[in-house]
């Protein structure tokens, strides 16, 4: 469940924690290429002209995510798929909210 705190706010531990749970199939959609090596996945970034795997890795059991080429990182997924799709956290949260069937 979704809690808000004032009108309009999303908690974004609750989304955070729904998107950790499946994570990996998170990845497999948002970044088809990539891999898992141990606790980390490594993908070409989307983002940018990336010519090789292995500067951008999420870690999936935290949600942490850096790309080691450009410094950019993140610490959770709501971060990754706002930093993925080029949208403010807010909406990437109420977006994967309804993506994973999270209510308020």
């Amino acid at each position: 469940m979704i809690r808000r705190h004032r009108a309009g706010r999303v908690d974004f531990r609750s989304v955070n924690d729904a998107a950790l749970a499946v994570l990996p199939a998170l990845l497999s959609r948002w970044l088809p290429a990539g891999r898992t090596v141990g606790s980390e996945y490594m993908a070409r970034n989307p983002t940018r002209a990336d010519a090789h795997p292995g500067s951008f890795k999420i870690n999936v059991r935290s949600g942490r995510w850096c790309d080691f080429a450009t410094g950019e990182k993140g610490g959770d997924v709501v971060s990754l798929a706002a930093y993925l799709h080029g949208r403010h956290q807010i909406e990437a949260a109420r977006e994967l909210a309804a993506m994973l069937g999270v209510r308020p």
